[in-house]
């Protein structure tokens, strides 16, 4: 057996094996995320994939902080495109060609060199994001929530993806040497625009370029498969997710408020004694106290979120000191997401844990910090709505346990005994006109 075949066989085991565990963790988020409660999402497809080219692909929140939505924007184009490549690696390791595109002639070229400048610009915006949270210590990438490994996570994954550049870089530049050289098997094909400054750093031994070549593939193309199965452990499922999740955005405007329709109805039937109220299923359970209670889009946004705390640094509650951040609340309700598909999975039904997303994760005094002004909503680059889950949370404190801070109980007591807010009779309502008259 060659040196080749044996190449070929180590390399589809490799990328099997990668793609078979990228399968599983795919399967088991989507699990995860069919825990929670069934809502439609599918109206409007047009709008819907306006909503998405916007936000996801053009990235248009993202520009209301220049600088950062500059260089995301390097390293997003980057990173998809460069990968783009990797179907001509993929086919290269199993069929030992080498560089099989490469009969696109001077668009091969173009596209080579393209690669090139875009692995350049991820280069560049990976080691600035780097020092923008290791140096500069940019408020928002902190907060109590940010504990070791969120902070980690956001490290290993820009050092990772700088050694993916380099390492793209560095093969190109060798294949480029031994076209030189006019070694066998690498056929002159490809512009290598950046790849090209590296030439004086490389030995002249073919010997020694094939093994730089090779080890700069193998790390590539690993590296990648690598990345694709720590996706589902990190905050940077985002860039799988992000589509999906502007997709089925929602539509309605930020300050609508959804109501429940047994309660509607019920509402409604007391207003007016005519009224047939119309046919609703009752609610298991009136608002949230666990990952349940919340719809699959709430769980699907926990899973997006970027963990980047532009939400939490607009948040007024947050900024004027109270316990309150919106990026918690995601990063909550994931984790505790996690944790019951994880036990489900094992006991192969849920059984109660003596836990909760409401006080064992999200704690009362977050939810009733929130003022609703919709600022997290607007500032979340992915349309994630924190907002749905605090109020889900606060629905179930209300008509579920009855408990409620002293001065919305007391609101409650005045609009149900008065018809508004204030204490005051209905009958007395204009007096205020009068002794002002």
């Amino acid at each position: 057996m060659t040196p080749s075949v044996i190449s070929q066989l180590i390399f589809a085991v490799v990328f099997i094996t990668a793609a078979a565990l990228a399968a599983y963790n795919a399967r088991k988020i989507i699990q995860n995320i069919r825990l929670g409660r069934s809502e439609r999402r599918t109206d409007e497809p047009g709008r819907r994939l306006r909503t998405m080219l916007l936000v996801a692909f053009g990235q248009k929140k993202m520009f209301k902080r220049p600088f950062a939505a500059l260089l995301h924007l390097f390293v997003y184009l980057g990173f998809c495109i460069i990968n783009l490549e990797m179907l001509e690696i993929v086919i290269d390791g199993l069929f030992g060609t080498h560089r099989a595109f490469s009969g696109l002639g001077a668009f091969y070229s173009f596209l080579i060199g393209a690669f090139e400048w875009l692995a350049l610009s991820v280069l560049v915006g990976c080691i600035i994001f780097l020092a923008r949270r290791n140096l500069a210590r940019i408020r928002r990438f902190f907060g109590t929530e940010m504990t070791a490994w969120p902070r980690t996570d956001a490290n290993l994954i820009l050092t990772a993806e700088i050694l993916l550049m380099v390492a793209f870089l560095t093969m190109n530049a060798a294949d480029y040497k031994l076209q030189l050289l006019g070694a066998p098997h690498y056929t002159q094909a490809g512009a290598f625009p950046v790849s090209g400054w590296l030439l004086p750093l490389l030995p002249d031994s073919t010997s020694s370029l094939m093994g730089i070549e090779r080890f700069c593939w193998w790390f590539h193309i690993t590296g990648v498969l690598a990345f694709l199965n720590y996706l589902p452990y990190s905050k940077h499922l985002h860039i799988l997710l992000a589509f999906p999740n502007t997709y089925f955005s929602n539509l309605h405007p930020k300050g609508r408020f959804t109501n429940m329709d047994s309660v509607t109805n019920e509402v409604k039937a007391m207003l007016d004694p005519s009224y047939t109220p119309e046919a609703a299923d009752m609610p298991i359970r009136f608002g949230a106290k666990d990952i349940q209670d919340l719809t699959w889009k709430n769980l699907m946004e926990a899973y997006t979120c970027t963990e980047c705390g532009r939400c939490t640094s607009v948040c007024p509650a947050n900024i004027t000191g109270k316990l309150l951040s919106p990026r918690k609340i995601m990063m909550d309700t994931r984790d505790r997401m996690v944790e019951v598909g994880s036990a489900i999975r094992k006991n192969k039904e849920f059984k109660d844990d003596g836990k909760s997303l409401l006080d064992s994760y999200i704690t009362r005094e977050e939810i009733w910090a929130c003022t609703t002004c919709n600022a997290c909503v607007e500032a979340c680059p992915v349309n994630i709505n924190p907002l749905e889950i605090i109020v889900e949370l606060r629905r179930y404190a209300v008509m579920e346990e009855s408990k409620a801070p002293t001065s919305l109980n007391a609101m409650f007591g005045n609009v149900e005994n008065n018809g508004a807010p204030w204490k005051y009779a209905q009958a007395d309502r204009a007096n205020w006109a009068m002794d002002n008259g």
